[in-house]
């Protein structure tokens, strides 16, 4: 895996050495995605430059960007094809060209030689490249189909920039770092900034399976999806059937993301997804002094360890576990928040940065179960979904009402899931429309709380996934749900920060579960196989069965997040008071200081838990003060 930048002309203006300067800068600012080399090429139209990280072939003759035999084709790179091996074989590529390298990107490259654009029906894996095809004077962007790697383009004066990273079209002469308003307000609504908008003004996210096809010759930009995904339900397939191909498929991806000539690892939560890849590892025999890699948080509720160290002595793994401590959090706060370039209110980021870099010692890739929860429909909104159903068709309004009055007289618990936090969300979303409700479970603030202290307002998010959800062509309710996570939560939030904790470290992250063949027999699968009555993720631990130990089949699914709430009152509160205080609010003049004020009182006193919610506002005033009122981001650039 690698970073990748360009610069593509625009206008009838060649590029010049002024621009092959800028973008040897826009690369260096990627050097953490790939230490290991930093090459460029140059010509009248483009200037593409790549960092690497050597994984598949080490050796200087997989070296980035890469041009073909004839010179006619250049494919600048970031990603990992998990069935190069077979598609080199299908197509006799080996046969028909002369190849330098053993690894993947040669393959993709004569791949495209040999079929254009048909190759995005032939890949599995990620990715994110910039092709440049000299014989049609075109140019190629494309990202994968569920957005694993990043893409991002800005159009300024006479080219197009892109880049892996945010970072690195900053550096552009003359480019204005402003906030993009409506993203702010997605934001507090998700915790996240979903779709194509980006933090910054101007700056586009190239979304998970689309395509950018730039003609050189009359300066035309066409947008597309080369992947979409399709729930198209097969009913006639039995469950023992459907259990048994998840777990050939998991397997065999499994197999395939192991394929690396550096060293490897896995992360283990000890939940079901990553228990699920490291007990496959060790059904393929190669578990035994296997490098995984586990976090344990300092507060009981949040503590998985028990868990961890189960899968780790069943798999004789080659163990590692870190203790997060919110020193720890206080200690690479600010720090963290350069290396994601846009704020992100999640709360796992810090201790997967702290998990790569020991991690880092030790491993060049690792493995993780992001995808599982959103493939086989784990979470608990999925379940509250069907709650949701029952719910507001069988229990009348008036009883509905008592029972959001007493749940909302509940003393708020601050640990993990508590009872009082999942009642009072559920009262509060159970009223909405399907999407709506989905999304709210999740929300750090109700619309009404963001209105009072956001000053900017937008068009409307809880609409504008209403009508996402309206317009898939799924027909079952469940599977529409599914795709709004598929196309957002994992691409805009899990992936984000997995990508950008990982590659601050030089690590590259792997997803099995986000397997394409994996994923487009899941989708053909009912929902009654994977939502079974209340049972989340039921045909994926049927299907796990038999490697799986019976304390992880049987346990409760949760995500990973920090005590935030708990730390807030003793040893968070300095950082709390650091960004959360009337001055460093009004400062970032989006931000209204008396509302949030309010919720802090709130929090501290006990009537609702706020702490995911103040954490996303002190994401938000540490990164303005970074990257919007200040250059502070560039004393991390590694140049």
């Amino acid at each position: 895996m690698c970073g990748i930048t360009g610069i593509i002309r625009n206008s009838s203006t060649p590029l010049n050495e002024i621009d092959f300067q800028l973008n040897m800068t826009m690369t260096k600012a990627l050097r953490h995605r790939g230490p290991d080399s930093l090459n460029h090429y140059n010509d009248n139209n483009v200037s593409l430059g790549n960092t690497r990280l050597n994984i598949l072939d080490t050796s200087s003759n997989a070296d980035l960007p890469l041009t073909s035999e004839d010179g006619s084709i250049v494919l600048c790179y970031n990603g990992e094809i998990t069935n190069f091996v077979e598609l080199k074989s299908k197509y006799q590529l080996h046969t028909k060209y002369k190849f330098k390298s053993t690894g993947d990107s040669e393959v993709l490259l004569y791949l495209y030689k040999e079929i254009g654009l048909k190759i995005f029906d032939e890949l599995s894996g990620m990715f994110a490249f910039a092709i440049y095809d000299k014989n049609n004077e075109t140019v190629l962007l494309a990202r994968d189909f569920y957005g694993i790697n990043p893409l991002f383009y800005t159009h300024f004066g006479h080219n197009i920039y892109f880049s892996s990273e945010i970072k690195s079209l900053l550096e552009i002469p003359g480019f204005e770092r402003k906030v993009n308003p409506q993203a702010l307000y997605d934001y507090f609504t998700m915790a996240y900034v979903p779709g194509s908008n980006t933090m910054f003004e101007n700056i586009t996210e190239v979304r998970n399976g689309e395509m950018i096809e730039i003609n050189l010759k009359n300066q035309s930009f066409e947008k597309k999806y080369h992947y979409r995904m399709k729930y198209e339900t097969n009913y006639d397939i039995s469950f023992e059937e459907a259990k048994n191909k998840i777990y050939d498929l998991l397997l065999n991806s499994v197999e395939r993301n192991l394929r690396s000539d550096a060293s490897i690892g896995t992360t283990l939560s000890g939940g079901v997804d990553t228990s699920g890849i490291t007990c496959l590892i060790d059904e393929l025999g190669m578990s035994k002094n296997f490098n995984t890699f586990s976090i344990r948080m300092g507060e009981d509720s949040f503590d998985e360890s028990h868990f961890q160290r189960l899968v780790s002595n069943k798999c004789r793994t080659n163990h590692h576990e870190f203790h997060i401590t919110p020193e720890d959090v206080q200690k690479h706060f600010y720090e963290h928040i350069y290396y994601l370039d846009e704020p992100l209110g999640n709360g796992a980021p810090i201790p997967i940065y702290i998990l790569a870099k020991h991690a880092s010692k030790h491993v060049k890739v690792l493995l993780s179960g992001e995808g599982g929860d959103e493939v086989f429909n784990a979470y608990s909104v999925y379940q509250a979904w069907k709650v949701k159903k029952n719910y507001t068709k069988f229990c009348p309004k008036f009883i509905r009402n008592i029972t959001y009055s007493l749940v909302h007289k509940l003393p708020s618990n601050y640990s993990k899931l508590s009872f009082d936090f999942q009642a009072k969300r559920f009262t509060e979303g159970c009223e909405l429309h399907p999407a709506a409700a989905h999304i709210y479970w999740r929300h750090p603030f109700t619309n009404s709380e963001k209105d009072s202290f956001v000053k900017y307002r937008g068009y409307s998010t809880d609409e504008r996934f209403i009508k996402l959800y309206n317009e898939y062509s799924a027909t079952e309710e469940l599977n529409r749900i599914a795709m709004l996570d598929m196309e957002h939560f994992i691409t805009d939030d899990l992936l984000l920060k997995n990508d950008r904790m990982f590659y601050a470290h030089s690590i590259e992250g792997r997803y099995p579960y986000l397997d394409r063949k994996l994923i487009d027999f899941a989708q053909t699968l009912p929902t009654s196989y994977k939502l079974k009555g209340l049972k989340g993720r039921y045909i994926q631990k049927q299907a796990l069965k038999k490697v799986l130990p019976k304390e992880i089949m049987g346990r409760q699914n949760y995500g990973l997040e920090m005590p935030h709430s708990i730390w807030f009152f003793k040893a968070l509160k300095p950082l709390l008071e650091k960004y959360l205080n009337q001055k460093a609010i009004e400062e970032t003049n989006l931000l209204s200081w008396e509302p949030i004020k309010e919720l802090i009182d709130s929090h501290f006193s006990g009537k609702r838990d706020y702490g995911r919610g103040l954490w996303c506002i002190a994401v938000f005033v540490a990164w303005h003060q970074m990257y919007i009122q200040s250059d502070n981001y560039r004393k991390f650039l590694r140049f």
